[in-house]
């Protein structure tokens, strides 16, 4: 069975927003006259913003409702994404992903991020070409490791599941991909060491492990 899809994750993946968010963060919370410890955001991982807000709100009893934190970090997100030089893309993803489009192989994007940050990020990197289409954390009922992200994007690529692949580089993406019965390719970026692997069907370092020349034992 041939590879006809690779279904994207984006975060780890494609771009790491994370130090963006924790540096937004950070200027919210000094706009708020808040003192963060590094212990306490460390229990923020994998948190959404309206919990951090809401904690944040009830552990130094700020007088804010949640909205003006929301807008504040937001605002200092925006201005990092577009203004921060040491964002990118992640090492090897663009030609891994021109690689791809150049052999007929089909992508989707299947990410729990908004649609504003993944439209964000397709804009400012020129991705929009690529990919045939997207999926965001907003259009599901269930989020990872529920399998229905990928499931849909599979859909999406009108392709049987057997002939794609996931590109994953967190538990609960892997354990999606797994669940939707899906070949997983597990990505080993820069924060992954807290990461489960174990489901991965294989567990690469270097996108050019990836290249369909490399796959054709799998597919």
């Amino acid at each position: 069975m041939p590879l006809n899809a690779v279904l994207f994750d984006m975060d780890g993946v494609i771009v790491d927003t994370e130090p963006l968010h924790r540096k937004a963060y950070f200027k919210m919370f000094e706009d708020f006259g808040v003192d963060v410890s590094d212990e306490l955001y460390a229990t923020f991982a994998g948190a959404t913003t309206h919990k951090v807000c809401t904690h944040v709100i009830d552990t130094f009893q700020l007088d804010a409702p949640i909205e003006s934190l929301f807008q504040v970090k937001r605002k200092h997100f925006k201005e990092l994404f577009y203004s921060d030089s040491d964002f990118d893309l992640i090492p090897g993803v663009k030609e891994l992903i021109e690689h791809y489009y150049e052999h007929g192989v089909k992508m989707v994007l299947a990410s729990s991020a908004s649609h504003t940050t993944i439209n964000m990020v397709f804009e400012k990197f020129k991705l929009d070409s690529f990919f045939i289409g997207r999926i965001s954390g907003e259009d599901l009922k269930a989020s990872k490791p529920h399998p229905e992200i990928f499931i849909r994007a599979a859909e999406m690529a009108s392709e049987n599941k057997a002939n794609c692949m996931v590109i994953e580089d967190s538990t609960n993406g892997i354990k999606a991909a797994h669940s939707a019965s899906i070949f997983c390719a597990g990505y080993k970026g820069g924060n992954t060491e807290l990461q489960d692997y174990s489901l991965a069907n294989i567990v690469v370092s270097d996108y050019k492990e990836l290249k369909t020349e490399k796959l054709k034992s799998f597919f």
